[in-house]
């Protein structure tokens, strides 16, 4: 009896593993350009295996040819939280956004700001917090030539040494949380309606403010019932249904 279950069990074991489709089905997919069938493949492995910046990239490239631009530019936005010093992943997010509608100037940042917000990118969360750790052993060693040394020269190179990575291990944690932040609490969004009339107030009877295009980024300020309060990248605010946006 034993022996006549376990043969039953081995073609339902094979058929489950052949259902679990892997990287390669998608990639394989992708090289025939069945498109939909690779994005499909992908969004399997996310559900299966967690998120993951490549997957999503793979994710924007399939609907990127596909000329499904919001899905494209969402699934880009996603990998770039994940992996915010990615050169491709930053290239072909700005290349997507060239091919939407809206065209909205940015107010813009001072330029240090923007200098400090792209050191920032250049490592995620994980490589920032393993750099603080690597610089909190340094500083340790550091401390440990300012009191043991007996050398004059020693002891004064470990102090500004030391001081030097007390700073670094400041900013390694900083960038590390403003990137965990991120990710926890995301507040941006994508409009996947073709096009919105954005209301002055959570209600349609509230006054059309302005008209946004599918694939546009907008930044969550508030929300009430169905509705969203938003901001586009010029400053101008308003309020839009739920619907007609996805979170990033």
């Amino acid at each position: 009896m034993k022996k006549l279950l376990f043969l039953l069990l081995i073609p339902a074991v094979c058929f489950h593993l052949h259902a679990q489709n892997t990287p390669e089905d998608a990639a394989n997919a992708y090289a025939g350009k069945e498109y939909s069938k690779a994005a499909e493949i992908y969004e399997q492995l996310l559900k299966t295996n967690g998120e993951s910046a490549e997957i999503y990239y793979n994710i924007g490239n399939c609907y990127a040819k596909l000329n499904k631009t919001a899905s494209a530019i969402l699934n880009y936005e996603r990998a770039l939280l994940l992996a915010p010093g990615d050169p491709d992943i930053r290239y072909n997010l700005e290349y997507t956004y060239s091919k939407t509608v809206d065209k909205i100037e940015s107010v813009g940042d001072f330029f240090l700001v923007d200098w400090w917000h792209a050191f920032q990118n250049l490592l995620t969360t994980n490589q920032w917090s393993r750099f603080a750790i690597t610089c909190f052993l340094l500083f340790i060693g550091c401390l440990f030539l300012f009191f043991f040394s007996r050398k004059i020269f020693l002891k004064k190179s470990g102090a500004y040494f030391g001081m030097g990575l007390l700073a670094l291990i400041i900013v390694a944690n900083s960038f590390a949380y403003n990137q965990k932040k991120k990710l926890t609490h995301r507040n941006s969004a994508i409009v996947f309606a073709a096009t919105v009339t954005i209301k002055s107030s959570p209600d349609n009877s509230g006054t059309d403010l302005f008209v946004l295009h599918e694939g546009t980024k907008v930044i969550i300020k508030s929300k009430l019932g169905n509705w969203n309060e938003i901001e586009i990248a010029d400053g101008n605010v308003g309020w839009i249904k739920s619907e007609d946006i996805v979170v990033i």
